[in-house]
């Protein structure tokens, strides 16, 4: 330990000697090079983590983690039915994944106004759906009210939707539907909701399920599907092989990454991106620190020649210089975290940047920090920098001897 502290110390000395104004200009110009490259690395971690998480919830705020559907179903809203008493669903709502089980069925039509006609499908939902889960996407208006034994003729429409046919809180709406035999509905607008998400926003609206169970001609124990919410997105893969092996043949379980693949492989794009931007900004990095350390250690080289002559050993000069490089690159992580996690709060709380929200599902740039990850960053920037310097350090000292290091200039 005492000689740990001796090197530090000398590091130190050598770094903040105010005879040598060059030197310390260079020792900032390095820092401020660590930093500038960890705020980049740290930005790039916590916007693409907060991004991957609102989207994840988005989606699965009008869907869920997992549907469970007839094996026979293609991906129409059209859907083949079963009973919802089934015997796993105890055991479903039993494993410590799952958050809840809730009951859903689509229908396909089309709603009309005095001067619009434009495509619709109706959501059921009833009792059993997570209004909670659902709220934040509620921009006006309130929830369907299902307590009743009645069906509800209430209806929560998108605010795309409400835009395209000019229809508000309060307003009726026709809906149609093309079977045999034909039918129509009329529902009271109670509330309008918006996720981003183009997928719902230009087709969706919730009615209660006993709505679209009288509309497919189905009895009150039919429904098209389950969704299912888990507690933490991570573990989805594994709920959903648990779940598709209780279930039996007749029914499947689907992720929510299989039912929405588009969306996915295009969130998947993001980590290459930010793979591929670690790397640029860490051998910026290296090649800052490598360039520097260069710098100082030729402007130490007679320091090196009076320590050789003191009896200094060559293991010893390196780790010197090795310590004076963990100063330089210790104080730059250190101003980099302090700098990245400041403004990665203030858009947290502020949304100051925004975003297109046509293009990109949010209108601002979303922040979460991944802190196991952010450790792991700034831990392998600092170990593979020294392990890069080590050569370098190691040459120098070793080809300096303590005649031509006295006599540099």
């Amino acid at each position: 330990m005492s000689s740990l502290k001796f090197y530090f110390n000398t590091a130190r000395k050598l770094l903040h000697d105010k005879s040598n104004q060059f030197s310390r200009n260079i020792v900032s110009i390095s820092i401020a090079g660590v930093a500038l490259g960890i705020v980049v690395m740290i930005a790039a971690i916590s916007i693409t983590t907060g991004y991957k998480q609102v989207i994840y919830e988005k989606v699965a705020s009008m869907g869920a983690h997992i549907r469970i559907s007839n094996y026979d179903q293609n991906y129409s809203f059209e859907p083949i039915p079963f009973d919802k008493n089934q015997t796993f669903v105890q055991e479903i709502q039993q494993m410590p994944e799952i958050k809840s089980v809730q009951r859903f069925s689509t229908k396909s039509g089309v709603v009309k106004t005095s001067d619009q006609v434009e495509g619709i499908v109706l959501k059921g939902i009833d009792e059993s759906f997570d209004k909670e889960h659902f709220r934040p996407n509620l921009i006006e208006g309130e929830l369907l009210d299902l307590s009743d034994t009645l069906p509800s003729k209430e209806i929560i429409i998108s605010n795309t939707l409400a835009k395209k046919l000019q229809l508000k809180l309060g307003d009726k709406v026709r809906t149609y539907f093309v079977q045999d035999p034909p039918m129509q509905r009329s529902f009271t607008i109670v509330g309008i909701f918006e996720t981003g998400l183009p997928e719902y926003d230009s087709k969706f609206a919730l009615v209660d399920l006993k709505q679209v169970q009288k509309l497919n001609l189905w009895n009150e124990n039919q429904i098209g599907g389950m969704e299912i919410l888990l507690h933490d997105f991570e573990y989805v893969e594994q709920a959903r092989n648990n779940i598709d092996a209780k279930i039996g043949y007749q029914l499947k379980a689907e992720s929510i990454q299989q039912i929405f693949p588009e969306i996915f492989q295009w969130i998947a794009l993001f980590d290459t991106n930010v793979v591929v931007l670690l790397i640029i900004t860490f051998c910026v990095c290296l090649v800052t620190i490598m360039s520097i350390f260069f710098i100082i250690v030729i402007e130490q080289t007679s320091t090196i020649g009076i320590l050789k002559t003191l009896g200094m050993k060559t293991d010893a000069v390196v780790k010197l210089f090795l310590a004076l490089a963990a100063r330089i690159l210790v104080r730059g992580l250190l101003w980099g975290n302090i700098i990245a996690f400041a403004l990665c709060i203030a858009q947290k709380a502020g949304h100051f940047i925004k975003l297109d929200a046509a293009t990109y599902y949010i209108s601002y740039v979303p922040i979460s920090f991944n802190i196991p990850l952010i450790l792991a960053v700034n831990l392998a920037v600092l170990i593979l920098c020294m392990l890069v310097l080590s050569l370098p350090a190691y040459l120098v000292a070793r080809k300096s001897s303590p005649i031509t290091a006295i006599k540099f200039d």
